[in-house]
């Protein structure tokens, strides 16, 4: 494939208190759980992180932020300006829903645009697909400190993926589930139980 997959692990965590990668949901680590599935989709795994230390195990490039304290769009913008590939598919490292049928889908959308972002009651861009066509109108928001995701959206072609698109891939809507706080963490302990529950 000519897509990389990457995980951002470079937020601070204040919402949740600790570091949200190496929380565990189902006995194992977040950021194992989405190495170990984006290893069985794209040929190259990297993690963009500020402590590599914690990560330093899982065989996979670790790199920090380019752009140091640039939010999410800064990590995205070193995701794909590091990819070895023209493409990179990017989430967020506190996603415990794993979902490699609905990734494949978005990654066989990349034909003729230069991001593949889903959209729900807003832009998902957290669990997205950029082409490195992308990166000059990145770049240029990183260094104007406006660093609203969707802002260069109007300047590259944007393949909106709605829900009911998503749908048949995530009928329980859990794929773009992040967690932000203790509360949010709980509820997706008690999901992952559930869905246990039911096989």
């Amino acid at each position: 494939m000519t897509i990389s997959g990457v995980i951002l692990a470079g937020g601070k965590s204040t919402r949740m208190g600790r570091d949200k990668a190496v929380l565990e949901i189902g006995g194992k680590r977040l950021i194992d759980r989405l190495v170990e599935g984006l290893q069985q989709i794209f040929p190259e795994v990297i993690i963009v992180a500020n402590t590599p230390g914690l990560y330093e195990n899982l065989g996979v490039r670790v790199v920090p932020d380019l752009i140091p304290d640039k939010g999410s769009l800064g990590g995205i913008y070193t995701a794909a300006t590091i990819a070895s590939h023209p493409w990179a598919f990017v989430m967020a490292c506190d996603m415990p829903f794993f979902n490699p049928a609905l990734i494949r889908y978005l990654g066989s959308l990349i034909d003729d645009w230069d991001a593949v972002v889903p959209y729900t009651d807003d832009w998902e861009p957290l669990y997205a697909l950029y082409a490195k066509t992308c990166l000059p109108y990145m770049e240029r928001q990183v260094h104007s400190d406006n660093l609203k995701i969707a802002r260069f959206f109007p300047h590259v072609r944007v393949r909106r993926v709605g829900i009911e698109e998503l749908e048949p891939y995530d009928p329980q809507g859990l794929s773009l589930f992040n967690m932000n706080t203790p509360e949010e963490f709980a509820r997706a302990e008690e999901w992952w139980r559930q869905l246990l529950a039911t096989g």
